[in-house]
């Protein structure tokens, strides 16, 4: 008796481990569905198999992007659109995870959990994509990165949709290279998105960050006055610790609007010293520079300002943007966002008719509004302060007629592959949103490993990125 009651509390216990693992895996089926298609041993969906049955990706003015053509997909003729689109549209693999055809196969394909690619032409439901950029603005800004490494990203900050989405360098996926050994030094980071999923260092546009620390904590800071006399010793009597503006220019006194339009690396390095590594990372964690957001499905990176290990000098630099700061463009882009918000946030998209749709049947599409990162009075000061870099440093004539932009450039110094020094390469940034709410863009741009300034580098981009957005709006 005592054998047979044993036997059926094995039976039984085996049972619930077979049913609970039964339970287990579908649940997960249901819930990570794009995970499993997509993984690489999954051929029969990760392969052409399961794109050659997907639906067609359209621009926000029905442009055809890529569609299903007689058992092959196919993409849209122009080249230079095709490339400037890539690490949002994706190709026939899925190397570029973050893709629109990576993260969203198993719509775009009609996968069916009963049937799989299976079902029927006829019963499958409409897997057609419209998104919200606009594929003129992006072949064109595309084609201004002229090989060079970057990202630029415009995007609505009253409703969250994209209408630029650029990374460089790219491919065209309706002819992909055969990366070898030989040629992967031209193809590196290609099938990185740089603007959801890289990080850079930032240089002065960092500042926004630090302002936004000094309204905060510093009580005086509407009165106060620094000085700058192009170089200072912060953290020790030695040369190692010295903390330069560019070319070692002496601004005089400075308040702190003038310190940002003057991207003065002396009073930001002080304000960095005098609030401290607690504040300062406090700030940044509220402004989400170490915080991921997404867009929908799709991450965005991180950025970085961790000065855990950081002496006052490197705090004192921290607070330019530059000892181990990293961002990510699109995160910056968000913050803008909030700036012109009074504080929060609104989050990208990219889906753009299909949003609807794709949320009934559980799908994230993204857009909202974040949690606020900033007071409103924060905010306010500064969008002030950033609209007068445009009006008295950079000049409104450097961007396009009525959109009223406020701006932030920025050059990130890099260090040198062998560690001695820094290099002669930068990041060049610039960000910033327009006042005029007819056009609510704000941007992001950063140009990476080049020569010379933001203000060289990336700010003509931007220029012409604002330029064909207000175009694309006003059709």
């Amino acid at each position: 008796m005592k054998r047979t009651l044993r036997r059926s509390m094995m039976i039984l216990i085996v049972a619930l481990i077979i049913i609970g693992g039964v339970g287990y895996f579908s649940y997960n089926l249901v819930t990570e569905h794009n995970t499993w298609l997509n993984m690489a041993y999954n051929r029969h969906i990760s392969s052409d198999g399961g794109l050659t049955q997907a639906g067609t990706i359209t621009d926000r003015n029905g442009v055809e992007l890529a569609k299903s053509v007689n058992g092959k997909r196919v993409y849209n003729d122009d080249k230079t659109v095709r490339e400037s689109l890539l690490h949002v549209v994706g190709d026939d693999t899925i190397n570029i995870g973050t893709a629109i055809q990576s993260m969203y196969r198993m719509n775009l394909t009609g996968y069916s959990y009963l049937w799989g690619l299976g079902l029927p032409t006829s019963l499958k439901s409409d897997s057609d994509m419209s998104l919200t950029v606009d594929a003129s603005v992006c072949s064109e800004v595309y084609s201004l990165f002229n090989g060079r490494a970057g990202a630029c990203v415009v995007y609505n900050y009253k409703t969250g949709e994209v209408l630029c989405d650029v990374s460089s360098l790219s491919y065209d996926p309706a002819n992909p290279p055969e990366i070898t050994e030989e040629n992967q030094e031209d193809y590196k980071g290609v099938y990185v998105d740089n603007v959801v999923s890289s990080s850079y260092t930032p240089g002065s546009v960092f500042k926004l960050v630090t302002t936004a620390a000094a309204l905060k904590y510093i009580d005086d800071i509407d009165t106060r006055q620094w000085y700058c006399e192009g170089t200072e010793k912060i953290g020790g009597d030695d040369d190692s610790c010295k903390v330069y503006c560019n070319d070692s220019i002496a601004h005089g006194s400075e308040t702190l609007e003038q310190a940002l339009g003057n991207s003065c690396n002396i009073v930001f390095a002080k304000i960095a010293e005098e609030l401290g590594a607690k504040k300062m990372t406090e700030v940044a964690n509220e402004m989400g520079i170490n915080s991921s957001y997404s867009m929908g499905n799709i991450p965005i990176t991180a950025g970085d300002y961790d000065l855990s290990d950081a002496n006052k000098n490197q705090l004192a630099w921290s607070g330019v943007g530059q000892y181990t700061v990293l961002v990510n463009p699109m995160q910056m882009a968000i913050i803008c966002s909030a700036i012109a918000n009074e504080g929060k946030p609104i989050l990208p998209y990219i889906i753009g008719s299909d949003a609807g749709i794709l949320t009934k049947i559980g799908i994230t599409t993204g857009g909202g509004t974040g949690s606020a990162v900033m007071s409103k009075d924060i905010a306010n000061k500064i969008g002030e302060m950033m609209r007068n870099n445009v009006q008295n440093y950079y000049g409104d004539g450097s961007f396009p007629s009525g959109l009223e932009v406020a701006a932030k450039t920025g050059t990130g110094e890099l260090t040198r592959s062998d560690g001695d020094g820094s290099s002669d390469k930068n990041n060049a940034w610039i960000v910033g949103y327009c006042q005029n709410e007819d056009y609510p863009l704000a941007f992001s741009v950063v140009v990476n490993n080049v020569e010379g300034y933001g203000s060289q580098n990336a700010q003509p981009i931007a220029s012409a990125a604002l330029a064909a957005c207000k175009a694309s709006m006003d059709k």
